[in-house]
């Protein structure tokens, strides 16, 4: 899957789950509040059955143990024979109805509710469980059947229940309410139009999210179309200068975003290459020019060599010598160009070790090659880095301070915070050549008559920078040359008892 499918994919997922949460939202919400006006109709509807019963004896209270109103419904659900007797009860419409106590009887008759106001289909529920159905609410009122929590309700006489119920096939909404010691009266109320309402809802909401999913996937489209475009161009110029491998070109930075920091880093890292190449091309370059004067006085000698049969024996032996230190010179400049085409980037041998230890190790060394005198001055020192790097790089800054010091001379070693500090009392350093000091195969106009290739503080400054140290030249106040080399950041450690 490309990375433009993916965006759109994402926007349009995004997009679809959006919608999704907000039609759910709506559709709840609406729902809540329909069904919460069904419930307020309800309540509406109910409140004027609230009214106290009257007192026994009074002209609206009628007769205290009336028989029961015909129609009234046993806890079973069968209604009472219609021929009962009415009793001294009163006639329909008035305020008949068994009461099951003589506590007051519910209206034998339901009056239309006022026009604007809530209506509802009322029945009455006696404390003993009987349902009693008032007339004036159509041709053949029917029964609600009764929930063992109506009676509960009705019994107490408090509390109240909303619920849904189905009654030959229709949704109900019915309130149970307890109205005292005459029972609890049951409101129920259609849930047609609600349902109704709800559906054509719910078609409304599935079309508008569907279309709203299909113009998000085909603007998620174009969005990711036109968001990549740059990054399209960007690539194609990209491949242009990887496949020219013309180190020399730049990709064009416009603005400040994300795309003009890419380019300037990919100019940066084509600016690193074309370093690193131009600097291996002189390596080969000046090597080569390094090499030649070796392998020419070499091939003389040689030449020479074969006519050792007219040479005195002196001569030969000498020749031989002369081959010999050739070869050695030979064999320690290939060396060094190997060194130095490992480049300074970090050695992954790279281990604990004592410097100091190094240090001492190397001037013991570096004495027996000359009649210099070294004074030393090491604190106890840790750090990490490649052990054969360290070693040579020391010992190229041994060897060029003996180099440089008169005969019997001192050299002063120092090693404290990690810095290790050489000084000669030889004739220091040109003005002019400091800043070349660590260059690869530069020579000072005066070194040129000794041996050495150029390569040894080169070698010494790449050691450094591998192990995240620095390199430094300068004069001493004093004379003599002044050489500070850091081979990274001392490690912290507790030094042995030696």
């Amino acid at each position: 899957m490309t990375l433009r499918t993916r965006i759109a994919a994402v926007a349009s997922l995004s997009v679809a789950l959006a919608v999704l949460a907000a039609a759910v939202g709506l559709y709840v919400a609406v729902r809540s509040d329909l069904r919460g006006e069904i419930d307020k109709a309800l309540n509406e509807r109910a409140q004027p059955f609230l009214v106290p019963a009257a007192p026994p004896g009074t002209a609206d209270g009628g007769e205290l143990n009336a028989p029961a109103r015909p129609g009234a419904v046993a806890p079973g659900g069968g209604s009472r024979a219609a021929s009962e007797p009415h009793g001294g009860g009163p006639p329909a419409g008035g305020s008949g109805g068994g009461d099951e106590g003589g506590l007051g009887r519910f209206p034998g008759s339901i009056e239309p509710a006022p026009f604007g106001a809530a209506s509802g289909y009322v029945q009455f529920i006696l404390p003993g469980g009987t349902v009693d159905v008032p007339t004036g609410q159509g041709a053949s009122p029917t029964t609600i059947a009764v929930t063992a929590a109506d009676r509960a309700i009705a019994a107490s006489g408090s509390g109240r229940a909303v619920t849904d119920r189905s009654v030959k096939g229709t949704e109900l909404r019915v309130l149970t309410l307890g109205i005292g010691p005459r029972g609890a009266v049951l409101v129920a109320r259609p849930l047609t139009e609600v349902e109704h309402e709800l559906s054509r809802l719910l078609l409304i909401l599935a079309l508008i999210g569907g279309g709203g999913i299909v113009l998000a996937a085909m603007l998620g489209t174009l969005v990711a179309r036109t968001a990549l475009a740059p990054i399209a161009r960007f690539t194609r110029r990209t491949e242009t200068l990887t496949g020219n491998l013309d180190l020399s070109r730049r990709l064009d930075v416009e603005g400040n975003d994300e795309l003009a920091r890419l380019a300037q880093s990919f100019n940066a890292t084509l600016g690193a290459l074309e370093r690193s190449v131009e600097a291996q091309r002189h390596l080969i370059a000046d090597a080569s020019h390094e090499l030649r004067t070796p392998i020419a006085s070499l091939r003389a000698n040689i030449q020479i060599l074969g006519d050792a049969d007219r040479l005195p024996a002196n001569e030969l032996e000498g020749l031989r010598a002369d081959i010999v230190e050739e070869l050695d010179d030979l064999t320690a400049l290939v060396s060094d160009v190997v060194e130095l085409a490992r480049g300074a980037g970090p050695d992954a041998a790279a281990d604990e070790m004592r410097l100091d230890h190094v240090v001492e190790t190397a001037v013991r060394r570096t004495e027996r090659r000359g009649d210099q005198r070294f004074q030393l001055s090491l604190e106890p020192t840790l750090i990490r880095g490649a052990a054969d790097r360290v070693n040579r790089a020391v010992s190229n800054l041994l060897d060029n301070a003996r180099r440089w010091s008169p005969p019997e001379g001192a050299v002063e070693v120092a090693l404290k915070d990690g810095v290790l500090t050489v000084r000669d009392h030889g004739p220091g350093f040109e003005e002019s050549d400091l800043p070349f000091v660590f260059d690869r195969f530069y020579r000072a106009q005066s070194a040129r008559r000794l041996p050495g290739s150029g390569l040894g503080l080169a070698i010494v400054r790449q050691a450094a920078e591998a192990s995240g140290g620095f390199a430094e030249a300068e004069n001493a106040p004093e004379g003599g040359a002044l050489l500070r080399v850091s081979f990274g950041p001392s490690l912290d450690f507790i030094a042995a008892q030696d």
